[in-house]
């Protein structure tokens, strides 16, 4: 969403608003500081299955650990504490570490299942056989997607807009100063200091830096010739690691850019990129802009498999073009038995219409319904 008014700064409280707004439309490595999202310490309760309350459907009680995705830290806090909240005696533990982290922590066996901004290699599948019993291998289901917003800050600078080229070229140490032709073309009225430009990148394994880059790379193939990953290639800036790391660091740093997901810009007040994708207006970080360009995501994957090929080099408008989905990686058969039952219910409610219903207010755009659906009934089959 967008963070700022045109000509005025924004305050939290209009951030806020605007996630409000959105809502209504709608309707028709460590983390880097950020705490790991999970139910608050407690004497464990006796076992519950069956109706929680609110109408959430509980698992039998079990202690579940998960990791992976900053991008959807913020949700997994909300999700938990609803479905804790309703199903007694169930912990769940996730901690954002980055996808990479949580991919490698899920084909270890450590955790019931891991988020991830990017899907598993046709190698790391072939790997989580040895995890996923009874013949079982590992499915991407996506739950929430949302935009990567792409902070800056540059004292006296409201607004600011960039094209995918003049991106590619600041992250690879192209552009190095904010004045500089390309930068002052698309934005005449701003009066842009020569400051040195100080980008940011993520340092640890990032599903995040794999949607950028892979933005990156299909919008303006010239200016980074480099394949999309979830490691960073460019070249020169700095690194942080985890969303909430770097989303600091461009707060607290003159002169900074640095790609993170919506709701981290928004916590921090920091001011973002409008996106010239060559529609008539630049398209904005927000969750129905998202939302727009996500719906038009071909399906991929087969059998229980679901994934979203996103069109990140989009026109359309309206359409903001630098988006993520979010999965979570589970068995298609073969979960850890210990845990499966309250693992299944907790997906079940997260990928329910319950679950999804209030994301629009934690920063996160809308999955188009026939994906939910289809989720919901690959989760019914799981074992």
């Amino acid at each position: 969403m967008k963070l700022q008014r045109k000509g005025r700064p924004y305050t939290k409280a209009a951030g806020v608003a605007v996630i409000s707004g959105a809502l209504a439309l709608t309707a028709c490595g460590s983390n880097g500081g950020s705490p790991s999202s999970g139910s608050s310490p407690g004497t464990t309760k006796p076992p519950t299955a069956g109706a929680g309350a609110n109408g959430i459907a509980c698992g039998r009680a079990a202690g579940l650990l998960a990791s992976g995705s900053t991008a959807q830290q913020y949700a997994m806090k909300f999700w938990i504490k609803s479905y804790t909240h309703a199903c007694e005696g169930t912990r769940i533990d996730y901690t954002g570490n980055g996808s990479g982290a949580g991919q490698d922590q899920f084909l270890a066996g450590r955790t019931a299942f891991a988020g991830s901004d990017s899907p598993l290699t046709a190698d790391q599948v072939a790997r989580s056989r040895k995890v996923c019993s009874d013949g079982g291998q590992a499915i991407h289901l996506p739950m929430v997607g949302g935009p990567i917003a792409v902070g800056f800050n540059v004292p006296g600078v409201d607004r600011l807009v960039l094209d995918a080229p003049t991106l590619a070229k600041i992250f690879n140490g192209q552009i190095t100063t904010w004045n500089d032709p390309a930068i002052a073309q698309r934005n005449k009225d701003a009066k842009l200091p020569a400051t040195p430009i100080q980008p940011f990148h993520r340092s640890d394994s990032s599903g995040t830096t794999d949607n950028f880059t892979a933005y990156l790379h299909a919008a303006a193939p010239d200016a980074w010739p480099n394949a999309h990953s979830k490691d960073w290639t460019g070249k020169g800036g700095k690194s942080a690691k985890g969303s909430a790391d770097l989303a600091s660091q461009v707060q607290r740093t003159e002169g900074a850019i640095g790609y993170v997901e919506l709701p981290y810009a928004v916590d921090r007040m920091i001011r973002t990129v409008s996106v010239d994708t060559g529609a008539p207006i630049p398209a904005d970080p927000n969750v129905i802009a998202a939302s727009r360009a996500i719906a038009g995501a071909r399906t991929a994957g087969t059998g229980g498999d679901v994934l979203l090929d996103l069109d990140y080099a989009t026109k359309d408008a309206g359409a903001y073009p630098i988006d993520v989905v979010t999965y979570e990686i589970v068995c298609d058969k073969g979960n850890k038995p210990a845990t499966w039952p309250a693992t299944k219910a907790f997906l079940a409610y997260i990928a329910s219409q319950k679950g999804q219903e209030n994301l629009t207010f934690q920063g996160y755009a809308t999955l188009p319904a026939k994906v939910m659906d289809r989720v919901r009934g690959e989760i019914g089959k799981l074992s």
